[in-house]
């Protein structure tokens, strides 16, 4: 007799996520990224360079939103992990179906020129900007906190893990077009600067949260045993038993201790080649490289979990990626870039450095995930809301710090914004290329001191999957009896 076929249904009931459904998440993930690289890397210059606001201004201004950003992430972490939608039972699923086309509309109205002249359009995008992050935090603790119940398994949850690097890296890549896209629009088409990053928020912003819906396919795979009554500060404070979490948290928090600026600054004002008659200008050497360099690393993340068992374990992935960083960014610095040839050798140097680079956030959130099985084992209760919340939480309060660096050290190198990147003063042309290849050395050094305390134990997580698989066997039972005694 043939054996039967087990549907998709019955692979997910036993841990396995379908691949359509890993896909789908991707995708969703990809959208995501879309929009937000855009408004990550463009916001700044978009006020800086477009609006003409000065660049000690923006800095102060962006910061000041990001740290509030960060603040409320946890408080919409904790409130995300106190509640479950009571119509389907699903904790965090619903908001990556109804938020999307919200964060699309304000994403566009944070680049479009009102006329309203510099101050006022400073309070317009910093109010957008902050109705923005509070959908977008939503959203964004729902999209990563459903890798943590995507499976009970760990290693299942390493290459859900894995596909959502895959997701991040893609809509990255696909915001990572608009430079080159600006500079052909403007220089060739004659396309106002304002035009062009209005246009790039409809099809990155907007467009992109309209992939992300299809992260929505997705399913709960992990229920918890809800007890009610904890309160806010319960559901905050539960984070002192999860130490991996912290750690990581402080790590990343450091990385963003960089001495340098976004790197428009560097390949508008530094790189220009000519390359058989043809000019390659700043905007079009910044996306070959960023292709060039991240291509290695992107293809690498297909085989991320081979990779990882061949170095030994999630945090030796974190060790190993911030020291080729340290090494090469410093080989790199010598190297230069003042010829084609001396390009191509740093570029080579990066993309090598870019394969541990692009596995360490498969490594964090693996880690992030499993941590909270070990948070459920010690206390019971489940946490990805305030878990992935922590995710946003140092990634913007970074983002704070890191814009705020911008914005002094522009000011530093006295940039001014009503002339051409070109033609700027020797000051800042003398800076451009150590801030660009050095200034994240800073981070990774810190980073690594941090993320050495980390404990990275497979027989520990073994353990924790079996008690919890013990006790959830033991709940379903006894629903199911108390059901039993009700029906009857």
């Amino acid at each position: 007799m043939a054996k039967k076929r087990k549907s998709s249904d019955e692979i997910f009931s036993e841990g396995r996520v379908p691949n359509q459904r890993l896909f789908a998440y991707s995708a969703g993930i990809a959208g995501q990224n879309m929009d937000y690289a855009f408004i990550n890397g463009w916001l700044f210059y978009f006020c800086n360079n477009v609006l003409k606001i000065s660049a000690n201004a923006v800095g102060y201004i962006t910061s000041i939103s990001r740290l509030w950003d960060s603040v409320n992430d946890p408080i919409i972490g904790a409130l995300i992990d106190r509640h479950v939608f009571k119509r389907t039972g699903e904790k965090l699923r619903p908001y990556l179906v109804y938020l999307p086309p919200i964060i699309g509309l304000l994403s566009v109205l944070m680049f479009c020129d009102f006329g309203v002249g510099s101050k006022a359009a400073v309070v317009l995008i910093l109010v957008f900007y902050l109705l923005w992050d509070v959908f977008y935090s939503m959203q964004d603790v729902a999209l990563w906190g459903m890798l943590a119940l995507s499976s009970p398994h760990s290693e299942e949850r390493a290459r859900v893990s894995q596909w959502t690097a895959i997701g991040v890296t893609a809509g990255c890549a696909l915001a990572g077009i608009f430079p080159l896209a600006k500079d052909f629009a403007v220089s060739n088409l004659g396309i106002s600067m304002k035009t062009v990053f209005f246009v790039g928020s409809l099809i990155l912003g907007l467009g992109g949260q309209a992939i992300s819906l299809a992260a929505g396919r997705m399913k709960e795979s992990v229920k918890e045993d809800k007890k009610e009554g904890e309160s806010f500060f319960e559901a905050v404070f539960v984070l002192r038993h999860n130490r991996t979490l912290l750690l990581i948290s402080l790590a990343r928090f450091l990385e963003y201790i960089k001495l340098s600026v976004p790197w428009a600054y560097f390949f508008e004002s530094q790189v220009s080649y000519k390359v058989g008659g043809m000019e390659i200008g700043g905007g079009t050497s910044q996306f070959i490289y960023g292709f060039l360099t991240g291509a290695p690393g992107t293809l690498a993340m297909f085989a991320a979990t081979k990779i990882v068992d061949l170095v030994g374990g999630m945090k030796r992935v974190l060790i190993l990626a911030q020291v080729s960083s340290i090494a090469l960014r410093t080989i790199s610095f010598f190297v230069g870039f003042n010829s084609l040839g001396r390009m191509l050798v740093t570029v080579l140097l990066m993309a090598i450095q870019g394969i541990p680079a692009n596995m360490v956030n498969i490594a964090q959130r693996s880690l992030m995930s499993d941590s909270i099985d070990y948070v459920e084992y010690t206390t019971g209760k489940r946490t990805e809301g305030i878990t992935f919340s922590m995710q946003n939480f140092t990634t913007k309060l970074g983002d704070a710090l890191a814009l705020f660096i911008n914005g002094k050290l522009l000011t530093l190198v006295k940039y001014n914004h009503n002339i051409a990147m070109t033609a700027q003063n020797p000051t800042f042309m003398k800076w451009q290329w150590p801030m660009f290849i050095l200034g994240p050395v800073v981070g990774a050094i810190l980073y690594l001191i941090v993320i050495l305390f980390v404990k990275d134990d497979k027989e520990e997580k073994k353990t924790v999957e079996r008690e919890l698989k013990k006790r959830r066997a033991e709940l379903a039972e006894k629903a199911a009896q108390e059901l039993e005694k009700i029906s009857t």
